[in-house]
């Protein structure tokens, strides 16, 4: 099983953000123990540390998301797939297009995000943190 984790979903369990953090760290503690292959796009770790500026220091982040690092494998994004999301009229929003590419690239199964309406035009199927623990793990 090949999964690409969704940005929200690594930052639900890295700043305990509930209710869905619990379910969010299940699946990055399966991802580490290798129960399924999972990965994260290449933009997600400068995208997550921006968005965690305000609330922790440099190194704090840093941290953070070398552990990320080191529990997942990172997908990355290249000159057509940047274009590919950027003129995809099935995607209003870039960052989702790239995270679909990112999957397709790897043949993933699933995304596994919080935001499955996002990935309605996505060739590779959206589901939840907690539809994926049931189903497969």
């Amino acid at each position: 099983m090949v999964a690409l984790i969704d940005t929200n979903v690594i930052l639900d369990a890295l700043v305990d953000r509930e209710p869905f953090a619990t379910k969010a760290r299940e699946i990055l503690a399966h991802c580490s123990q290798k129960k399924f292959s999972g990965y994260f796009a290449g933009h997600t770790i400068p995208d997550i540390f921006y968005i965690l500026r305000k609330d922790y220091s440099i190194v704090q982040r840093k941290d953070m998301l070398l552990g990320v690092c080191r529990t997942m494998d990172v997908v990355g994004i290249d000159k057509s797939m940047l274009i590919d999301a950027l003129t995809n009229g099935k995607f209003d929003d870039v960052e989702d297009c790239l995270q679909a590419e990112c999957a397709a690239s790897i043949g993933a199964d699933y995304i596994i995000t919080r935001n499955t309406t996002d990935f309605f035009a996505s060739p590779i199927p959206a589901i939840t943190p907690e539809e994926f623990l049931a189903k497969y793990l």
